[in-house]
């Protein structure tokens, strides 16, 4: 099992974790509360779940026994002393219940479960895994055993220096240390040490350090702490040492403008921590916080500045060797003080955090593809914005990317070392530098270089900061002139960059630079393959933008002066991002902040808001779209994970929420509005009818979520509500006057805030973002109409000369033929609604287009993450409008949950959520450039894997196929005929287990019982 190992202050390894335990059993995967062998559950009955494994087909699990105990040995039926579940006949194997006696705090329990197939064979039992409960209280008092929060006595907010905190305990004499965890939370974050080593979490076999824990919440709701397996750390030494440092984080900075925690003053920042040590004789000692001798604070350590949006600033001259282990003399550091924040915050909870940390991921960490040596800036008089560009040294210059990842540069004052990393990402630099003491060292991040464009802000070649807007994004640091070098990697900020720019005050040498990536999103159970490499580029900035984005919170840069939880972009993102990751616990819990965040900024506590946490630029009306997240994201968590508990969970907050629109809008039946609309659409759509199109979605996942959970009467009420809207929205936005067909999206105005916009551009009827909600809801009369309205967005996409001729004043008119023009609010329905109206040769085309707006615009144009905006940049014309300009936005991937579902096919069924029951609906590029695609998804029943090859000129398919055991899977595969589907040479009709369903419009369709397929098809 894995163990936490302590990490020594450079990132190496202290103590080697053991092997994580084998999983190659027929019973396998066991999680609890969707984690493996989690650590701090603080849920009272926790979810279980498992997976099967069999190569017999058809396979399914038709009963399960779980058994709980206090240690391995007694996993037994008759010796199980937490709970036996008895023999249940269910195949349920996601999101299983504990239903035993009540779970005590700070306790490891160990489990397994016995399967038995739908026979009544029985399919074997899971090796042991187990899961430990957290404090079990929410008022931070119970089980903290008189803990404080405590910070550095008589230090004022934002006064220089991170608060360095450190307590020494001798352990009891003679008793041999069984087990010690450390439950630890900050207001703001914390960096924090035992015994001299950094705190460590498993990762991929071994260890690695989180960054910035405990993350970022409403702070006035709710606060998380984290618990940490510290055994390893304390039980060979006779003294135990804690030692913390405190930065800022989102509690004390500018990020936090705006929200009701918020103080101009600045919020003193502290330390809330407890060390459980548990003897083997039975007996425990803990270490809490508190104000009393034992704990000395100083601010004159290294640590000088550190803030979310401006960097850290570290100097090396100010080190205080030693200061994190037993020995050190802090006789002249000040006492600590209560922080008096349960008085300012009275109902404040401090809860376990329920999902993986944010931390380092070693294995995507990147080293420097090239180095540029600038000396200077030349030729401002020829150069077209007058910046002129910069001066290369040839022979300091490294070009070849593995000699680039190896080398070391020594840099005079005034020079400029260029690191280009070739990756997009999210984290912090690590680097090495030989210099004197007291020379500075700067390093600027960026995402993109300065070209000659009037966009630039400084030489061609050099770094491009403007899009960070007032974020300085820097790390300084000052040497203190250790001649054998002296090494630094920051850990109280973060910063999203591909470039480093670094320069000195005085001659020094780095070496070494290498961009430690940090993520949520540690665990990736999806994978996309084809044979086109600018769609595969797509696929890999997809995932990039997600990784650096899904940091604590989903936020939609990682960047500039925002770094923010917008709703808008997580909710349209939320299927990809599940398909990508396993992200479902740090999703929900994301959930759980939009819903503190309703009752804190939503209108009359009811509205969920734009963004989540805090109140900077969230707006208070009209937030359609955006407020959507807090109906939208429960019913995307329970399609894909399969647990309905987050549908009860967040149900007052959802129905408090609907009925608050209609409380606003009454039998209109309108929207609340929408001050965003399609945000960042080239064509304009009416903000209005974007909100009533999501008030009416809304109303539909409400009918649906009511059904799954026994609410009958409310899933009518919502059925009617949405019968409601459509007639009102079909009375006032489709006209079919003159006997023409439209859509009156141009009725009313598009976004009235979104920056870099033409005031002068009008909204458009007809639009494809209005098209595409109303066919995806069904907004229309009859199936003539239907048709019509394909027919509108087809000829909106293929905007060619005769489309611009009949609509010369359109903004379509300026862009080029099989283009789309949608915003956020578009771009994850698009290739979706196209391909189930028969248009899938559509979708391909809008895929495969390079030409602006596309998918393939910023991949052609040097991307490796998705931008903001389709015009983010482009060699032609340069950069897009700079007052809001992102090179990491993961909303316009969204196209990837397409990529997953339609081109690979691997579909959830909305009906059985969870893939408990799934469809494989693989979708042949009719364009001809992809022959090949391949796509897998670990789901909560095991790996689906959906791989196609066209051959003979696109005459034949064959098809590879996995459907794990106790699912099935609906194959609507395409063939001329039927019996041209065959598994080897047997027709699959006849093929086991197989159950033929149809032939229509070229698709075979069959219900597919769990194993291993290998098929062909005839396609024409």
């Amino acid at each position: 099992m894995p163990v936490v190992a302590g990490v020594l202050g450079d990132g190496t390894v202290a103590h080697a974790a053991p092997s994580p335990r084998t999983d190659g059993g027929a019973v396998h995967g066991l999680t609890v509360e969707h984690r493996t062998d989690p650590l701090g559950v603080d849920a009272p009955r926790p979810c279980f779940g498992w997976r099967m494994r069999s190569a017999a087909r058809g396979r399914s699990q038709g009963a399960y026994r779980i058994l709980v105990a206090t240690a391995p040995d007694r996993l037994t039926g008759r010796r199980a002393d937490v709970w036996n579940s008895g023999r249940i006949d269910a195949s349920d194997s996601v999101s299983v219940r504990y239903d035993g006696t009540a779970l005590k705090p700070s306790t490891r329990y160990h489990w397994t479960v016995t399967v038995w197939d739908a026979e009544g064979r029985t399919v074997g039992t899971a090796p042991p895994a187990f899961f430990e409960t957290g404090l079990l209280s929410t008022d931070g008092v119970t089980g903290w055993e008189g803990a404080q929060w405590i910070g550095m006595k008589g230090k004022a907010p934002n006064s220089p220096g991170a608060p360095m905190l450190r307590t020494e305990t001798r352990l009891s004499r003679g008793r041999r240390v069984r087990e010690a965890r450390l439950y630890v939370s900050a207001l703001g974050v914390h960096d924090t040490y035992v015994n001299g080593h950094h705190l460590g979490v498993p990762q991929d076999g071994g260890t690695t350090i989180e960054l910035l824990p405990p993350g970022w919440t409403n702070y006035d709701a709710r606060v998380n702490y984290t618990t940490y397996d510290v055994t390893d750390l304390v039980e060979r030494e006779p003294i135990v040492t804690v030692a913390c440092v405190l930065g800022n984080g989102w509690y004390n900075g500018r990020i936090s403008e705006g929200s009701t925690y918020y103080s101009e003053d600045g919020n003193a920042l502290a330390l809330k921590a407890k060390l459980l040590i548990r003897y083997a004789d039975g007996t425990s000692q803990s270490v809490v916080t508190e104000p009393d001798a034992a704990w000395k604070a100083t601010d004159t350590g290294p640590y000088r500045a550190d803030d979310i949006y401006d960097g850290q600033t570290y100097d090396a001259r100010k080190e205080l060797p030693g200061w994190t282990t037993a020995g050190f003399d802090a006789s002249t550091w000040s006492d600590v003080a209560h922080v008096p924040f349960e008085a300012r915050h009275p109902d404040v909870k401090l809860l376990a955090y329920p999902a993986e940390t944010a931390r380092l991921m070693p294995r995507w960490d990147r080293r420097p593809q090239s180095i540029t040596v600038i000396t200077g800036v030349t030729g401002q008089e020829n150069s077209p914005n007058g910046r002129g560009r910069v001066v290369i040294d040839p022979d300091r210059t490294v070009t070849d990317p593995a000699r680039a990842a190896a080398a070391s540069v020594t840099l005079a004052a005034g020079e400029t070392a260029l690191f280009d990393l070739g990756q997009n990402m999210v984290g912090v630099p690590r680097y090495r530098l030989r210099g004197p003491a007291g020379a500075q060292v700067a390093l600027r991040f960026g995402e993109i270089l300065n070209d000659d464009s009037t966009g630039a802000d400084g030489p061609e070649g050099s770094l491009y900061l403007a899009n960070l807007r007032t974020a300085k994004a820097t790390s300084t640091y000052i040497l203190k002139g250790d001649r054998h070098g002296e090494t630094h990697q920051d850990s109280l900020t973060f910063y999203g960059f591909r470039y480093v720019s670094v320069t000195a005050t005085d001659t020094v040498t780095i070496s070494g630079l290498t961009g430690r990536v940090a993520t949520s999103a540690i665990h990736d159970i999806g994978t996309l393959t084809t044979n086109d490499t600018s769609v595969n580029r797509l696929i890999s900035n997809i995932r990039w933008g997600q990784r650096g984005n899904y940091l604590w919170v989903p936020t939609d840069c990682p960047q500039r002066d925002e770094r923010l939880g917008w709703t808008g972009d997580t909710q349209v993102f939320a299927a990809t991002g599940l398909y990508n990751t396993d992200a479902g616990p740090f999703l929900s819990h994301f959930q759980d902040t939009v819903v503190d965040s309703q009752a804190i900024y939503g209108m009359d506590k009811a509205q969920f808001t734009g963004l989540a946490p805090g109140g900077r630029y969230n707006f208070p009306a009209g937030g359609s779209g955006w407020a959507d997240c807090g109906v939208i994201l429960p019913w995307t968590l329970w399609q894909m994970t399969g647990d309905r508990a987050v549908i009860e969970d967040n149900w007052p907050a959802m129905t408090r929420y609907l009925d608050w629109i209609h409380e606003q809008t009454g039998d209109t039946y309108a929207g609340q509005g929408s001050i965003t609309g399609d945000w960042l659409a080239p064509q304009k759509t009416s903000a209005q009818l974007m909100s009533d199109v999501y008030y009416a979605y809304a109303a539909h996942l409400m009918a649906r979520m009511a059904r799954a959970v026994g609410r009958g009467a409310e899933e009518k009420s919502y059925d009617v509500l949405f019968g409601r809207i459509k007639r009102a929205f079909v009375t006032k936005y489709l006209s079919t006057e003159g006997g023409t067909l439209t859509l009156r999206s141009g009725l009313g105005p598009a976004s009235p805030i979104e920056p870099g916009a033409d005031p002068n551009q009008k909204t458009e009827d007809n639009t494809q973002t209005a098209l595409l909600w109303v066919l995806k809801l069904g907004f229309h009369e009859t199936e003539a109409q239907r048709r019509a309205l394909v027919g509108l967005l087809a000829d909106n996409i293929g905007n060619d000369a005769a489309y611009k001729a009949a609509h010369p004043t359109s903004s379509r008119v300026g862009y080029a033929e099989n283009t789309l023009s949608v915003g956020f609010l578009g771009v994850n329905v698009l290739a979706p609604v196209l391909t189930d109206a028969g248009r899938a040769d559509l979708a391909y085309e809008l895929l495969h287009q390079d030409a602006m707006p596309s998918w393939l615009f910023s991949v052609k144009n040097g991307a490796t993450t998705v931008w903001e905006r389709w015009n983010s940049y482009s060699e032609d014309d340069g950069f897009g409008p700079v007052s809001m300009n992102s090179f990491n936005h993961y909303a316009y991937g969204a196209i990837m949950e397409w990529m997953y579902a339609y081109m690979a096919g691997i579909a959830r069924d909305p009906d059985s959520p969870g893939f408990k029951r799934f469809v494989l609906q693989p979708h042949i590029d009719p364009t001809g450039r992809i022959t090949h695609v391949a796509g897998t998804h670990e789901s909560p029943y095991g790996e689906i894997t959906s791989e196609w090859r066209t051959k003979d000129g696109g005459r034949t398919l064959t098809y590879d196929a996995v459907v794990p055991a106790n699912s099935e899977a609906t194959l609507r595969l395409p063939a001329v005929a039927a019996d041209t589907v065959r598994e080897g040479r047997t027709p699959l009709a006849r093929s086991e287990g197989v159950r033929f369903l149809g032939h229509t419009d070229a698709v075979a369709t069959y219900l597919l019982p769990s194993g291993r397929y290998t098929l062909t098809s005839t396609l024409r």
